[in-house]
């Protein structure tokens, strides 16, 4: 059975269980227990689950208590150590109703989820994650596969380097960096060092965690023993010692930390406030915090790729500070100015900020700063237009294209309507509170009223600025008190 047909079936049986208040994280949660049980079960030998924890024995107890069975299962799985400890702790069962966890248990168990001609463990369990961001709130976290895709184009790991994400979600960078690494020829030592040692994240949802941890295992990262490094827990609160080569990272947005971090010793000892000695300034804006954190974490001569809203190019203050620090510290070489209506959660103008990071001794290291607008004059919704890997091409092109600092540029006095301009160190650094929200494209709906959008589009299009417009209003209004 192809993918997205199998992707379908399994989620439509989840509008019957929205009856019982399931929602739809609770579900895809289910269905990683159960799909854990299946495909240890095609492979005997490979996983050495105990016996009384195992997809047969919770086959042959539905004519019994399955619901005792399944909860059973649970808790012995979550004290087994290893992954399967990290994977299942605190799992709990979410389907009361025995008719319809047989149901789940048989649609699962119709399907051989490891065959070797295929990832179809991969391909669906992407889809599932994919449906939940869709269908629930988890959308304003789920960074849409065409940017991921884009972004590994541009950074280009190789074997042996490290890979962190901060705030890695269900692990969507990971594959996507995963996916390149699996097209070089690597020794049996590069194979296994990706499997093990390449990628580090944090995920501060236990649940999400867990989301993330099968889906790297079900892509052949880590075993039952050894997991890769995925940690729960809030990274702004975790000082690593360990530098890795690139960062790839979509903060969540619209969120002010509950604790602040702060480099001043002194506030860090009040209610509300932690130490970061290593960060460049206070600031309650989780966006701006994440950014001096990516920096901590980057080795000299490493590189980046952060997803980040408008406000982080223009926000006062300590976004002043931070923005003149990274212009002067490291090479914040390009800015690709997303379009709205490519998230699930509506109303989100985001950025993504590529920069190496350079030697103290070598400042100001922003020689030139590149855009590419891919926003104005864009219009893109999650159904009825989505965003594709070929809609960002040309801005791949761009960014690969000789030399970086021998670039041409593709605006020109004569071509207004370009997308790639550079800027200049001294013409950013002079410009008010340093503001790196630089746009120079005319909306084409104002200039021409002759050609007006559907009105359906026209409408989304000003809940959609609107909605960006309130985030930025609290933003400010976070920060200011």
């Amino acid at each position: 059975m192809k993918a997205n047909t199998l992707v379908s079936k399994i989620w439509t049986f989840c509008n019957t269980l929205r009856d019982d208040g399931l929602g739809y994280g609770d579900y895809l949660e289910q269905l990683t227990y159960l799909l854990f049980l299946k495909m240890a079960d095609e492979n005997p030998g490979e996983y050495d689950l105990p016996s009384d924890c195992d997809w047969s024995f919770l086959k042959d107890k539905e004519k019994g208590d399955l619901i005792g069975t399944y909860e059973d299962i649970l808790k012995g799985l979550s004290r087994s150590g290893g992954m399967l400890e990290k994977i299942f702790a605190g799992a709990q069962n979410r389907i009361h109703d025995s008719f319809k966890l047989k149901k789940l248990i048989k649609l699962i168990d119709e399907e051989n989820w490891t065959s070797k001609n295929y990832d179809l463990k991969g391909e669906i369990y992407e889809s599932l994650l994919q449906k939940n961001a869709e269908n629930s709130g988890a959308g304003q976290y789920f960074t849409p596969r065409p940017i991921i895709s884009a972004v590994i184009e541009c950074i280009r790991p190789v074997l042996g380097e490290t890979i962190a994400d901060p705030a890695c979600g269900t692990g969507g960078f990971f594959l996507g960096a995963l996916e390149s690494l699996s097209r070089l020829e690597a020794d049996s030592v590069q194979k296994e060092f990706i499997k093990f040692h390449t990628f580090k994240g944090w995920e501060i949802e236990s649940s999400t965690a867990r989301l993330c941890l099968m889906n790297l295992f079900l892509h052949g990262l880590g075993d039952l023993k050894e997991t890769p490094d995925i940690e729960i827990g809030d990274s702004l609160k975790s000082l690593s010692l360990n530098k890795v080569d690139i960062v790839l990272a979509n903060p969540p947005f619209g969120k002010s930390s509950s604790d602040i971090p702060t480099p001043d010793l002194k506030l860090s000892e009040k209610d509300g406030y932690y130490l970061r000695s290593d960060f460049w300034v206070t600031t309650s804006n989780k966006q701006l915090a994440f950014l001096q954190h990516i920096y901590s974490l980057v080795k000299e001569n490493g590189r980046a790729a952060v997803v980040l809203p408008d406000n982080v190019l223009f926000e006062g203050g300590p976004g002043e500070i931070i923005r003149t620090k990274l212009l002067d510290l490291v090479n914040l070489h390009t800015i690709l100015r997303l379009p709205t209506g490519i998230f699930y959660a509506q109303g989100v103008n985001a950025n993504v900020l590529f920069f190496e990071k350079k030697s103290e001794n070598s400042s100001p290291a922003t020689k030139n700063l590149w855009y590419y607008d891919y926003r104005t004059n864009i219009r893109h919704t999650p159904k009825k237009n989505p965003l594709t890997f070929e809609n960002l091409k040309d801005f791949i092109n761009c960014y690969l294209s000789k030399e970086r600092a021998n670039n041409e540029q593709t605006w020109s006095e004569s071509n207004p309507l370009g997308r790639w301009r550079k800027y200049t160190y001294d013409e950013l650094i002079s410009r008010e509170k340093v503001n790196l929200d630089i746009s120079w494209l005319q909306d084409e709906n104002l200039i021409d009223f002759s050609n007006m959008p559907d009105p359906e589009d026209f409408l989304n299009d000003i809940i959609e600025n609107i909605e960006s417009a309130l985030r930025n209003f609290k933003t400010i209004r976070e920060n200011w008190y």
